[in-house]
């Protein structure tokens, strides 16, 4: 499902191996959701819980998630960390993404986690490189005035823009960069 979600990135990225899903479901199973329609696979995201140093502190991918293996979960961090998200191409615009979205946020209440953060893809940025930075960009999206498919779906479904991630992920859309994106939990009790 991967390699059909991000067909632009299949070719020269590395998609979850079955020795990483099976660590991330031995790890932190109630992190690893799936969206089913008649008993196919339609949608599925990954989730770890981390600590950072700060609060927004510069990170890539790799780094966050071990190299994807999850072996750096924290079960005693504040945050729920949104390592991925897939809905198969033929399922796009149904409302999978966000019912994801939803699932994540109430596991982070339920475990009361302070938050939600993630990297996500700056899709459209490489139509726009050669005139603005990347942070121009996601502010021209946070304002309304371009749309990414992944960080406007972030902003309508409640996450707020921190800032931009260099050297994120190998991504030639995104040229490598990501917007730091959270969302604050509303029930969190210290």
């Amino acid at each position: 499902m991967q390699k059909e979600s991000f067909a632009d990135m299949a070719i020269y990225s590395v998609t979850w191996s079955d020795f990483s899903l099976r660590n991330h479901i031995h790890i932190f199973p109630q992190g690893q959701l799936y969206a089913e329609f008649d008993g196919r696979l339609v949608g599925s995201c990954s989730s770890l819980i981390v600590s950072l140093k700060t609060d927004y502190e510069d990170h890539t991918w790799s780094d966050i998630t071990d190299y994807g293996s999850f072996s750096n979960h924290n079960p005693n961090g504040d945050s729920l960390y949104g390592a991925d998200i897939s809905v198969h191409p033929d399922f796009r615009h149904k409302g999978i993404a966000t019912m994801l979205y939803n699932a994540r946020r109430d596991l982070a209440i339920k475990l009361n986690l302070r938050r939600i953060i993630a990297g996500g893809r700056l899709f459209n940025y490489c139509k726009f490189a050669n005139i603005m930075s990347a942070k121009e960009y996601a502010n021209k999206v946070v304002n309304g005035e371009l749309e990414d498919p992944v960080l406007s779906f972030q902003i309508k479904n409640g996450f707020k823009f921190i800032k931009i991630l260099s050297n994120y992920l190998y991504d030639k859309r995104s040229l490598n960069y990501a917007s730091f994106v959270e969302w604050l939990n509303p029930a969190y009790k210290v």
